[in-house]
């Protein structure tokens, strides 16, 4: 016997049955999911791999799932014996109770891309029945329903960042599932999301390497001094000159003396974003005590931070694209003489070889790894270019391709939030299952 509340089905024996908040029309007049002991419906996987499969170890990502180590770090990091490692086929799971910024209590993925190989005793596997859909369970967990199952089972005493959660104590919580009509509709419908994201990525990336592939032609390499391409109307131009950086820039020394711009107009440069509003870009300002001797920044000043990022030992130099704003003492600001487009400027150096190669001469480096270069000299190395005309065509094109890659890099965003709400409408969320 059974009886209906308005969130569930409540039935007498075991767990009470949960209605998602999004159900597939065929399906809403059917009974509530069934909740269920995951160690009824799965077992702990207990296979030890055998000295030689080292070829095969695995290691779990949370954001490509199971993976090679060979494809992933590009080496093996297990050691030479693999006796203790836990021996996988295609399809069983794989949990990690070690928290994560994306999973609070864990990630776990199902062994997918491969028909089989080896992960470290340290993961708790386990596999389904054979009368189960993995596909449906890969994304009952991806979508955070089994979330408050792991919450009930941490410690006080567990180590920082990971739970000590056992096999067992894994597969005694419960989770909830449709019957096997339902659960393959939805299996279906969120794999073939995963697969229209995926497409919508792989459109990003061939935009950023198309893109790539056009700088390399549009600005000269190492050791030349003129482009492989070169736009129609200018194939019969002059050649590039080089000349000193100052007789395209010059410094803006003008400094917020006035205090008429404050903490929340503050800057940070980013080598993704460029300039970027501190408060909007990182939640907060995190300006000193007074901002008087701060940089005053317009719209189309370059301004360089003496920062070394991976990528960037020296530093970057990127263009205010936005509104004015306000730059620690630590960087330079600089503007563009009539001569010189900023955005040219912008886009030749974010071309990682550009910008070390031109800033290397220049810059020294301190025992703190500090940039030892006073705001004049950054101006003095040498840069090839064309004259402004031509600057500017080149500029207004990579813009269009930057725009173009913003464009659909935010239809990605929109895919991913899109899926992200979904799963949270077609599964039952833990507070169901704690009501």
């Amino acid at each position: 016997m059974s009886s209906k509340t308005k969130n569930r089905t409540v039935t007498n024996d075991g767990p009470p049955a949960l209605i998602p908040k999004l159900r597939f029309p065929e399906f809403r007049d059917t009974q509530g999911w069934e909740g269920t002991q995951l160690q009824k419906i799965a077992c702990p996987i207990t296979d030890r791999a055998v000295t030689g499969n080292g070829d095969k170890v695995l290691s779990l990502s949370g954001e490509h799932g199971l993976v090679l180590q060979s494809d992933y770090f590009g080496k093996k990091v297990a050691g030479d014996s693999a006796e203790r490692y836990l021996k996988l086929v295609r399809d069983d799971f794989v949990y990690n109770d070690r928290t994560t910024k994306a999973s609070v209590y864990g990630t776990i993925k199902r062994l997918s891309k491969y028909d089989g190989g080896i992960v470290s005793p340290i993961y708790k596997c386990f596999r389904f029945h054979s009368d189960e859909n993995p596909v449906f369970w890969e994304w009952y967990f991806e979508s955070g329903s089994h979330d408050a199952q792991l919450g009930g089972l941490v410690n006080e005493g567990a180590r920082a960042g990971r739970f000590n959660i056992s096999i067992s104590q894994f597969l005694s919580t419960c989770a909830w599932r449709p019957d096997e009509i339902e659960q393959e509709k939805l299996a279906d419908c969120l794999t073939s999301m995963d697969e229209l994201t995926a497409a919508q990525a792989r459109k990003v990336d061939t935009l950023k390497t198309h893109k790539k592939g056009l700088m390399q032609q549009l600005f000269p390499r190492e050791g030349e001094t003129q482009p492989r391409l070169r736009f129609p109307e200018f194939r019969d131009a002059e050649k590039w000159h080089v000349k000193k950086l100052d007789a395209l820039l010059f410094e803006a020394k003008h400094r917020n003396r006035t205090l008429e711009l404050g903490p929340s107009d503050v800057l940070s440069v980013s080598g993704e974003h460029g300039c970027v509003n501190q408060i909007e870009f990182m939640g907060r300002s995190y300006a000193g005590a007074t901002v008087k001797d701060y940089h005053v920044v317009e719209h189309g000043d370059i301004v360089y931070t003496k920062s070394p990022l991976k990528k960037n030992p020296y530093g970057i130099v990127k263009e205010n694209k936005g509104k004015r704003g306000i730059v620690s003492t630590l960087y330079a600001v600089y503007r563009a003489s009539p001569a010189c487009s900023a955005s040219y400027l912008d886009h030749f150096f974010s071309v990682d070889y550009n910008l070390n190669a031109y800033l290397q001469p220049i810059v020294k480096k301190g025992p703190k790894n500090d940039m030892k270069v006073n705001n004049a000299d950054v101006l003095k190395g040498d840069i090839c270019v064309p004259e402004l005309p031509e600057q500017k065509k080149i500029a207004d094109c990579l813009t269009s391709f930057n725009e173009l890659i913003a464009a659909q890099t935010q239809k990605l965003y929109a895919l991913k939030t899109h899926k992200k709400g979904l799963m949270q409408q077609l599964f039952p969320s833990p507070e169901q299952a704690e009501a």
